[in-house]
C-alpha cells in the first residue's frame, strides 16, 4: 500500500457518493467498485447503506460477490453501514430466502428491525474507541444485531423499541478483526470519526 491508501466503495447501489466524499476528506483515494477488476487495486472496502437484497442480487449479477468474499476472507478491511452491516453478517433474519451475505462478522442481524422508512430516527450513540461526544446517528430502515460471536467486539448500543414494540437495548455497532459495521449512516452526518476509525484499520492492515 502507498502512503495514500485506496479505499473502494461498493457502488452498485446505495449511498456511494456520500462515502466517497467522507473518505476523500480524510486524505485517502476513494474509488467506486462495480467490477471485479476494480476490486484488485483497493486496500479496503466500504459497503454503503441501501437495500441489502438488491445489493446481494447485483453483486452476484455483476460477478462481484465471490471476489469480495475472497478479499474479506484474505483479510481486507471492510466497513458496512446499515445495509452494509447486513451484507457483512453471518446470519440475516427477515431477509429473502435467496439473499446472500459475506459472513465477515459472526453475528445475527435482523433487517428493518427498527421499522420502515417512516420510522427513521436520529439518536446519540456512544461508540467505543471514538473519543468525544456520542455519535449523532441516523437510522433509516435500520437493522440491529441480535447476537454476536465470542470474538466480536460490541462498540455501541441503543435502547429503543423496534417493530416488536418492546423497548430494549440493541447492538448497533460492532467490530470483528478487520471488519467494522454500524446500523446507522455516518456518511449522512458530516461527522468523519467512524470513517477515520476505518481508515486507521486500513493503514494498520498494510
Amino acid at each position: 500500500m502507498t502512503a495514500r491508501p485506496v479505499v473502494g466503495v461498493f457502488a452498485l447501489q446505495g449511498d456511494v457518493r456520500e462515502h466517497v466524499s467522507a473518505l476523500t476528506s480524510l486524505g485517502v483515494t476513494a474509488v467506486p467498485v462495480r467490477r471485479p477488476g476494480e476490486l484488485d487495486d483497493v486496500d479496503g472496502l466500504v459497503i454503503p447503506g441501501g437495500e441489502s437484497t438488491t445489493m446481494s442480487k447485483l453483486s452476484i449479477d455483476f460477478g462481484l460477490f465471490d471476489p469480495i468474499a475472497k478479499r474479506i476472507a484474505d483479510g481486507m478491511p471492510v466497513y458496512g453501514s446499515c445495509a452494509g452491516m447486513i451484507m457483512l453478517a453471518s446470519t440475516v433474519l427477515d431477509g429473502r430466502p435467496d439473499q446472500r451475505s459475506f459472513g465477515a462478522i459472526p453475528m445475527t442481524v435482523r433487517r428493518n428491525a427498527f421499522g420502515r422508512q417512516v420510522d427513521s430516527f436520529e439518536a446519540p450513540v456512544a461508540v467505543a474507541g471514538i473519543e468525544g461526544e456520542p455519535f449523532h446517528a441516523v437510522f433509516i430502515r435500520a437493522p440491529w444485531v441480535e447476537s454476536v460471536g465470542d470474538e466480536v467486539t460490541v462498540l455501541g448500543s441503543i435502547e429503543r423499541a423496534g417493530v416488536d414494540g418492546a423497548v430494549a437495548p440493541h447492538i448497533v455497532a460492532v467490530r470483528h478483526g478487520a471488519a467494522l459495521a454500524t446500523s446507522f449512516h455516518p456518511e449522512l452526518t458530516g461527522d468523519l470519526r467512524l470513517h477515520e476509525l476505518f481508515v486507521g484499520m486500513v493503514r494498520e492492515a498494510a
